[in-house]
């Protein structure tokens, strides 16, 4: 079976590919309209959506950029994966019921609709918008070259293959994301997000157990050899240091409770009730699977340092690498195929959010009135939404996949969490704070992106500019809304928020 390794890889990863386009087929038929296309038609089970919120999550952001902020940084990027456990319970604490019951009161079918209605303000819709418009390219496109990087290493070790360039794997995998979420919108990702879900974690348990095997000394072996290397990359706080960690860990905890792929699916319940029931399965999912993060990343750059590996040109690598050259062929095949499904239902999940904020949200906000033939432009937005992230994903000042997500879930964070998190709890929450949160977050978060690149700043002690961002908009939010007439809330938004 070793012999024929790269050919296992590559049909386990063909086989994918051609799922993909069955299921986007089979959606197809059970899209009907646009509650369907963005919200699944709100008739999601507990085991469904809870696969569905972890599996969005981890994704290339965590498969692929996970392992190489590892083998880059050592044990820094290891406070993301914490962090993003405790942002499960806030986000279902604060959310999981309130915003299902806002949905359906208003019969929402995106996150800007029901800030518009509590908010009473089609510019806090509009600025929702534009968020998740603006953080979907970053987040996406961290999504896209993810696929790309790994299809690359794949390709590039099939003998038969031609030699292609990150630019043709970037278009082939554009190609077959947009069919899948063009033809089945977000009905094609969650129905297979239950299997998805089971392969990663199964994959990550037994990659876990490969990577002991690879390393001689298992996972002490590594610790020893990381550290006659560079001590600080097996300290806690890893090379990044103390600030730079602490503010990980401020972002992803906290800012876990904005991420609107995430939360968005809260909305997509059969039940109000199911919420207490989908938090433990996602966060038991999310910290099996997350060994994929970890493992591989410490396993990878202790064989380097043993001489067992060459070095890598770029942290990316790493899990392509490991999986290519470690893993037992089948069990390789099966955990890139797991990859695939894992970028493909997180990128399907960016892509809905994303249409919709351009085709319903925006409209809605300017005109007062949606689209006609809203499903027709939610699949055209689509496409050039991946299309527009694949560009920039090229020429981002930002080099590593995890770099990128972290990018996108920086802006997410600082612009939803007081908008959403804290303003469907609060009475007194203004739309003008929301406003001026929004606003503050992204002249914050682009700023600093713009002096990174043509300036060549950076922020002082490792500390995320999404961080900085959050604080931010959060002082910006409460001190406006304190300081100003409390709101007017509608009867039906103000039962919610009593109980």
């Amino acid at each position: 079976m070793e012999t024929h390794r790269n050919l296992i890889v590559f049909i386990c990863v063909a086989l994918y590919m051609a799922l993909c386009l069955v299921v986007g087929i089979w959606a197809l038929k059970r899209t009907k309209s646009t509650q369907d296309f963005f919200m699944a038609g709100r008739t999601l089970g507990v085991w469904i959506t809870a696969m569905a919120v972890f599996s969005s999550t981890l994704s290339g952001f965590g498969f692929v950029g996970g392992p190489g902020l590892v083998y880059m940084m050592g044990m820094s990027s290891v406070w993301m994966v914490i962090s993003a456990s405790i942002g499960y319970s806030l986000s279902f604490f604060l959310l999981g019921k309130r915003l299902r019951l806002f949905a359906e009161l208003r019969n929402s079918i995106s996150l800007p609709d029901v800030v518009a209605a509590r908010y009473r303000s089609e510019t806090s819709r509009f600025l929702t918008a534009l968020v998740i418009l603006l953080g979907v390219i970053g987040y996406l496109g961290a999504q896209i070259k993810a696929m790309a990087t790994v299809l690359l290493d794949i390709l590039s070790n099939v003998a038969w293959m031609p030699a292609m360039s990150l630019e043709v794997t970037m278009a082939i995998s554009v190609a077959v994301l947009v069919f899948y979420c063009m033809t089945g919108g977000i009905v094609a990702s969650v129905y297979t997000d239950l299997v998805q879900g089971i392969i990663m974690v199964v994959a990550a348990i037994l990659v876990f157990f490969a990577a002991l095997n690879a390393v001689e000394g298992g996972l002490g072996g590594m610790a020893t050899t990381i550290m006659q290397d560079d001590p600080e990359a097996i300290s806690p706080w890893g090379t990044l240091g103390m600030m730079g960690c602490l503010s990980w860990f401020f972002l992803f905890a906290l800012g876990g409770c904005g991420q609107p792929h995430v939360i968005t699916k809260m909305m997509m319940t059969r039940n109000v009730g199911d919420a207490q029931k989908i938090l433990p399965v996602s966060v038991v999912g999310y910290s099996l699977a997350a060994l994929l993060w970890i493992i591989i990343g410490l396993s990878i750059r202790a064989l380097v340092l043993q001489g067992q590996h060459p070095e890598l040109t770029g942290g990316d690598e790493a899990a392509s690498q490991f999986l290519q050259h470690y893993a037992p062929p089948l069990l390789a095949g099966i955990v890139f195929a797991g990859l695939f499904a894992a970028i493909m239902s997180t990128a399907d999940g960016f892509l809905n959010i994303g249409a919709a904020a351009l085709v319903h949200d925006m409209p809605k906000a300017i005109r007062k009135r949606g689209l006609k033939n809203e499903l027709f432009w939610a699949r055209m937005a689509t496409l050039g939404i991946a299309v527009g992230s694949a560009f920039f994903v090229l020429y981002s000042p930002q080099d590593m996949i995890a770099l990128l997500g972290t990018f996108g879930w920086g802006t997410f964070a600082a612009a939803l969490v007081p908008t959403v998190a804290i303003g469907f709890n609060w009475k007194r929450a203004s739309a003008t704070a929301a406003n001026t949160a929004m606003i503050a977050a992204l002249l914050i978060i682009f700023g600093v992106e713009l002096c990174v690149k043509y300036l060549g700043f950076s922020m002082p002690y490792g500390i995320s500019s999404g961080t900085i961002a959050l604080i931010i908009s959060l002082t910006l939010f409460f001190g406006i809304s304190l300081f100003s007439k409390p709101p007017v809330l509608d009867p039906d938004i103000e039962a919610v928020m009593d109980l």
